[in-house]
């Protein structure tokens, strides 16, 4: 994960069509005889579900997978830490108005239990943590019930789970959608989603794929994206090569030499609320190490947006714009 974690346009396109605007709960879920519970993985382990009524969702990610759905009126609340963009900046900000904001912190027990919430939307060491004492175990035993974004089961001890980055936000929704009824809206999303990335796809450039180096942070080291993230998906399916896609990893650090090696024609540049994208670009192009890499001496910079590189429907997004700046890219 992202140690905390600019484009607008096509954005909106995806807003429309997945606008938060209330979802009819499937006739069949309201039949007399519907069950009660209905069972649905967490990561790795079947759990039965009863339809949550107060769930607090963790950043961006898990409120626009919520909204998406047309599930606001089953959110209490959201907890967004500070590197998460303003909500005012999302394609579902009417629906963040719509509810309360409980922290601009990172979560915790305490707060979810005083929130009297009966279900929790994070990623594992995203939001939960055993480090902070929050997680689903701790949450079941509290009778309080959980979901994980499958992109961060990659590493969940006891039921991991593996799945690549954009079908694990197409499993996310199709799983939210069975948990609150909503199947046949989470199938119309999905169905959204999968129209816009293979069109993507269809106009890559049909030269070799362009070398991609993710920087997010770190200057001893740099953290950047393994294959079991979303930017890694989002690099391939515009028709480029994250140079660090040999890595069985999610969100880790490397060294600068491997960068060096790799020769990178393209940067993108992760961009949240306490590491602007300005600040980093300005440090690689002064950096010994990364100043004369073909990207820099460019000025082959792309900005990406948090809750574009993060588990969300605005993944989407953020390919559609690096789809197009590959396109656009003159090699």
């Amino acid at each position: 994960m992202p140690r905390t974690r600019i484009t607008i346009g096509s954005a909106l396109a995806g807003a429309l069509l997945l606008s938060g605007c209330g979802a009819e709960v499937d006739s069949d879920s309201k039949a007399a005889g519907a069950p009660d519970k209905v069972t649905v993985k967490r990561c790795g382990e079947p759990v039965a579900y009863k339809t949550p009524r107060r769930a607090v969702v963790y950043e961006g990610g898990s409120a626009d997978k919520m909204f998406s759905l047309g599930l606001t009126e089953h959110v209490h609340g959201y907890v967004m830490p500070p590197a998460n963009p303003p909500v005012s900046e999302s394609p579902w900000a009417s629906e963040y108005a719509k509810v309360k904001m409980l922290s601009d912190d990172l979560l915790n027990k305490e707060l979810v239990v005083e929130a009297k919430s009966d279900f929790v939307v994070a990623g594992w060491n995203s939001g939960f943590s055993d480090q902070r004492g929050i997680t689903p175990k701790i949450l079941d035993k509290l009778g309080i019930q959980s979901f994980m974004h499958t992109e961060s089961c990659f590493n969940y001890p006891g039921h991991p789970q593996k799945v690549t980055p954009f079908k694990a936000l197409y499993s996310d929704l199709e799983r939210l959608g069975k948990i609150f009824r909503v199947e046949k809206k989470a199938d119309d999303v999905v169905d959204g989603l999968k129209k816009r990335v293979a069109a993507v796809e269809s106009k890559a450039p049909e030269k070799d794929p362009v070398p991609v180096f993710l920087y997010d942070s770190g200057t001893d080291q740099p953290f950047t994206a393994g294959s079991q993230v979303p930017p890694n998906d989002i690099i391939k399916s515009a028709g480029g090569r994250n140079i660090f896609d040999g890595l069985d990893e999610r969100w880790t650090q490397v060294n600068w030499e491997a960068v060096a090696k790799a020769e990178p024609e393209v940067i993108i540049i992760f961009d949240y609320g306490d590491k602007p994208a300005a600040k980093k670009i300005d440090f690689l192009k002064k950096s010994p190490h990364t100043k004369e890499l073909p990207a820099v001496k460019k000025n082959n910079f792309f900005v990406l947006d948090y809750n574009e590189g993060i588990s969300g429907p605005r993944n989407i997004d953020g390919l559609e714009k690096f789809g197009k700046y590959l396109r656009d890219l003159k090699r």
